[in-house]
């Protein structure tokens, strides 16, 4: 498993092979099929490549060896700096989420009942948008598969069916 050293040395690795390509993160989007933000996230050793994408991203990367390929198809330590906070559009786009979260979680909660957003089974890209202003906007896209709470039924934990109720359990399935 990657150390955090070891993980900065793969990033900045990694990252130089996408500057030295030329290509924005949008176009090796394009290239992949992947989203921009999940492109990045490969880059900085937050995803884990799939065996079936690692031929395109191969091809939208070429010079990238394949000691780093294998690597990027390796269960990735995801983590984050606290001090990222500090760097201003972080710092922002946190704002943002806790100025609106409560709405957010209203408006969740009114559509589709108690529970929350994957951050898991969840897409995100980045795009920028004219305002009827002239002006640049950014659109920031969540995509994510709603999970409801449940309620805890003592009958429904599996982990205390006796033996007999589990192979019931499973063969009813």
């Amino acid at each position: 498993m990657e150390g955090r050293h070891g993980k900065a040395t793969v990033t900045t690795q990694l990252l130089a092979f996408k500057k030295k390509s030329g290509k924005s993160f949008d176009e090796i989007a394009e290239e992949t099929g992947l989203t921009n933000v999940y492109v990045a996230q490969l880059l900085r050793r937050q995803a884990q490549l799939k065996p079936e994408t690692a031929p395109k991203l191969r091809a939208a990367l070429p010079d990238l060896p394949d000691h780093l390929l294998e690597e990027m198809m390796a269960p990735p330590m995801r983590s984050h700096d606290p001090h990222l906070i500090q760097e201003p559009a972080i710092y922002r786009l946190n704002e943002a989420v806790m100025h609106f979260g409560e709405s957010i979680k209203e408006i969740i909660n009114e559509k589709f009942g108690d529970g929350i957003m994957s951050a898991i089974d969840f897409f995100c890209s980045v795009d920028k948008v004219q305002g009827v202003d002239g002006k640049d906007r950014v659109v920031i896209t969540f995509d994510g598969k709603y999970l409801p709470h449940t309620e805890q039924r003592a009958e429904h934990m599996v982990s205390r069916l006796n033996r007999a109720d589990r192979i019931k359990t499973i063969e009813g399935s």
